[in-house]
């Protein structure tokens, strides 16, 4: 909001600088994004009189004026198309300093077209008042000639532009930002005086609230036989030039003015072009306005609207209808002035295109008693520039749907707390006094403090406790570090936690990715066809239109984005959740996927560089899974997905569990995406995965291990896995380690057979295991490989 520094500083004016008032203003809390002065510096410049006008004998474009000072007159060539006699305007006399882009310049006695000028006619944008170069400024034709026009138009001010947060609407207002002013330097502030006009005749005009949670109270009046061609006096002009608004009309600048010294915005329509009455109501389906800028707009369902009896006029509280506005011709008026709920006026100007001072008001909450007094400021204004003859102010009020009073409690311990030192009693009961509330002392000792109507944003204690440390100063509150009292949480040993997960996976050379929840319904069903996800009401674009039920097509359609990029190698994961549907719930299930593709190490001088296979990414996985030391409870079992290869695919169970999937990703799906393939995939339930085993010690033996190796033939189909597990139930209790380190499939194996090569280790925790003792337990495993996997020696 931008104001000028004078207009604030006839209500209050604290002694201090222009500077001093601008940081006092930021450090309580209203930001101050720019101080600018009213105009740029120039002298010797005043208000002249063009005495007659008359066209330049050697240019079509030019005009020969005679201008007085009130003195002396002047003859000066002046280009301006509306130099004219009788015009009252900025005169530059020789030896005046303008402004200019390159610096100050002086006037100086010229001839133009063998027509000699002494001095020059000014625009606005000559001076630095404004942009505006569309002809020479006009002023008032009261305006005193041969006065300083610095003088006359009191342009020794500062324009102060504040950004305010949406929660400060009460100092979207001279009145606001002069009550904030007055509050920090205990200074008296004094409020423009306003007084009921009285009616001098009875004429009203009916107005019906039909939608009264959104507009509980509505005040309006009839205004007759007004003059709209009359000039609006200078010092509204100025004020309101200076807070970034141009003089229309006095209807007009009237109710901007208002809307600026109280900040209540009001409404004037020509009462001629009104039928039947006024109401306040939602739209039909299909109606349409055209607004006072000349757009149509159709009307969506939830626009609070002022209709009469042929339609909408007004969109309530945004802006004006084109058809009822008031004119030079117009002469009845009805003004409007209404309280308008923030919630029923918050983002409709948006939805529209559309941003106005009166909807960035209503949007921030306007003071709901601020009506009244609103509507009698501006009556006077316009009766004392246009004159006209005044009715009474009619009311539509609906008293429930109205804001309540609101009463909060404060504590001074809890002021002590927060504010880290003891304020005294006193300074607090004087600081929220001096903001406008009412207190009281309850009979425990705390204070009930009435909120004022415009400090919308206060309802609880720790906002009273701000507006203390606000008001008090920050820069004067303690600085001292926090304590407090901490206990230590154990730490459940059988939980793996997320930060371990992703260090392990960062580790492997994975990086996390992190993509978004919504996704494309087509991509979705080529990831699952066991789920049918559920759509969004109103999705962002047809690309987010599901909510996912894995994380893989995110993850998919980041490697594509990779690998369009020239991005060969890639690792991703990705942690969060996924939305199934089950039967009328959405479960919110939290997964990490994973995605591998590339080459299995970065290129480099060492050697070649092999493409990654389904092992890559299951020895990832596993490696995940034994972080709870719990690897041994997972097991890999072949199955069929759609999303992926049916020959390299399989679910991951814990006992018995399933806990996701792991493979590559289908060959259509790599062609159908355009992807360079292979690609691997996991995905894993987080609550399965983080449950790990209590680990326990055990004492190291110091006795020698045993080792034996077997080479065993078996039906190429038998899992590793199987063949594993039959050894460590049949090697005895102090069989410590079985691994695989050889496959060969080939010469001198039986077709559909294949050599598997086992390293199997014993251990004794307290004394060396015999030779006897080895060799029965490999014929215990030897005999149950054979019973259970039809296992055979290798010659």
């Amino acid at each position: 909001m931008k104001f000028s520094e004078k207009w604030l500083r006839e209500l209050v004016n604290p002694s201090i600088s222009t500077q001093a008032l601008v940081d006092q203003i930021t450090m309580a809390g209203l930001e101050v994004d720019e101080v600018a002065p009213v105009a740029k510096d120039f002298s010797n410049v005043v208000v002249g009189e063009i005495l007659s006008a008359e066209q330049h004998p050697n240019a079509d474009k030019l005009q020969v004026c005679q201008v007085s000072d009130g003195t002396e007159t002047f003859q000066v060539v002046c280009g301006a198309p509306n130099a004219r006699a009788g015009l009252k305007t900025g005169f530059a006399k020789v030896g005046a300093v303008l402004p200019s882009p390159d610096g100050p310049f002086k006037i100086k006695k010229a001839k133009l077209r063998q027509v000699e000028s002494h001095g020059m006619l000014c625009a606005e944008d000559e001076l630095g008042l404004s942009e505006d170069h569309g002809g020479i400024m006009e002023l008032a034709a009261d305006a005193p000639v041969g006065t300083n026009l610095r003088d006359y138009l009191n342009l020794d001010d500062q324009i102060i532009d504040v950004d305010l947060t949406p929660n400060r609407g009460d100092c979207l207002s001279i009145k606001g930002l002069a009550r904030e002013v007055g509050v920090l330097n205990k200074a008296p502030v004094e409020f423009v005086s306003v007084k009921p006009v009285p009616a001098t005749i009875d004429d009203t005009f009916p107005v019906v609230l039909e939608a009264p949670q959104a507009c509980p109270r509505y005040l309006g009046r009839v205004i007759r036989n007004v003059d709209v061609t009359a000039q609006s006096p200078l010092w509204m002009v100025e004020k309101l030039r200076r807070a970034g608004i141009r003089s229309i009309d006095p209807v007009v600048d009237v109710t901007n003015y208002v809307l600026i010294e109280l900040g209540q915005p009001l409404h004037a329509f020509d009462l001629a072009k009104l039928s039947g009455g006024i109401v306040v109501r939602l739209p039909k389906s299909g109606e349409k306005l055209t607004l006072l800028d000349g757009n149509e707009v159709a009307l969506n369902d939830d626009t609070l609207i002022i209709a009469d009896n042929t339609g909408p006029v007004a969109m309530a509280g945004i802006f004006g209808g084109e058809a009822t506005g008031v004119t030079t011709e117009s002469k009845d008026i009805f003004l409007e002035c209404a309280f308008f709920d923030q919630i029923a006026i918050a983002g409709r100007a948006r939805a529209y295109g559309l941003h106005t001072d009166a909807s960035h008001r209503y949007e921030r909450g306007v003071d709901w008693q601020l009506q009244h007094e609103a509507i009698e400021r501006a009556t006077a204004l316009l009766v004392d520039i246009c004159g006209g003859e005044v009715g009474p102010v009619t009311q539509a009020v609906s008293e429930e749907h109205l804001p309540s009073a609101r009463t909060v409690t404060l504590r001074h311990s809890k002021v002590t707390q927060m504010l880290a030192f003891d304020m005294p009693s006193a300074e607090i009961e004087e600081i929220l006094t001096r903001l406008g509330m009412d207190i009281t002392v309850d009979g425990e000792g705390q204070w009930q403090v009435a909120i004022p109507s415009y400090r919308f944003d206060i309802s609880i204690e720790v906002d009273l406790i701000e507006e203390l440390a606000r008001v008090y100063g920050y820069n004067n509150l303690p600085v001292k570090m926090p304590t407090a009292a901490l206990s230590f949480v154990p730490d459940d040993e059988t939980q793996v936690s997320m930060h371990s997960i992703r260090r392990s996976l960062v580790a492997l050379g994975y990086q996390e990715a992190i993509t978004y929840s919504f996704i494309e319904t087509g991509l979705q069903q080529l990831f699952d066809d066991q789920y049918e996800a559920l759509a969004l009401a109103n999705p962002i674009s047809a690309e987010m239109a599901v909510m996912r039920t894995s994380i893989w097509p995110g993850l998919v359609k980041a490697l594509q984005y990779n690998q369009n990029r020239q991005q060969s190698r890639v690792r991703l994961f990705e942690s969060g959740q996924r939305f199934l549907p089950v039967g009328e719930d959405l479960v919110q299930e939290n997964v990490l996927s994973g995605l591998l593709s590339g080459n299995r190490h970065p290129e480099s001088w060492m050697g070649k560089s092999d493409p990654v296979d389904f092992y890559d990414i299951k020895g990832d996985v596993e490696t995940i899974l034994n972080l709870g030391g719990a690897g041994d409870q997972y097991t890999f079992v072949a199955d069929q997905h759609v999303a992926l290869h049916p020959g390299q695919s399989a679910r991951i169970e814990r006992a018995g569990e399933t806990v996701g999937f792991i493979g590559a990703l289908h060959p259509a799906l790599v062609k159908k995406l355009d992807l360079t393939g292979p690609v691997y995939l996991f995905e894993l339930r987080l609550d399965v995965i983080k449950e790990g085993k209590l680990p326990r010690f055990a004492e190291l033996s110091k006795f020698p291990e045993s080792r034996r190796d077997l080479a065993l033939i078996v039906d190429e189909k038998t899992p590793y896995e199987m063949i594993r597990d039959v050894a460590q139930k049949n090697g005895g209790e102090y069989l410590k380690q079985v691994i695989l380190f050889d496959v060969y499939q080939g010469q001198g194996i039986e077709v559909g057979r294949k050599s598997i090569a086992l390293g199997l280790t014993w251990q004794h925790p307290s004394r060396t295991l015999n030779e006897d003792e080895i060799n029965a337990a490999v014929k215990d495993v030897l005999d149950a490989l054979s019973s259970h996997a039809g296992a055979t020696l290798r010659d």
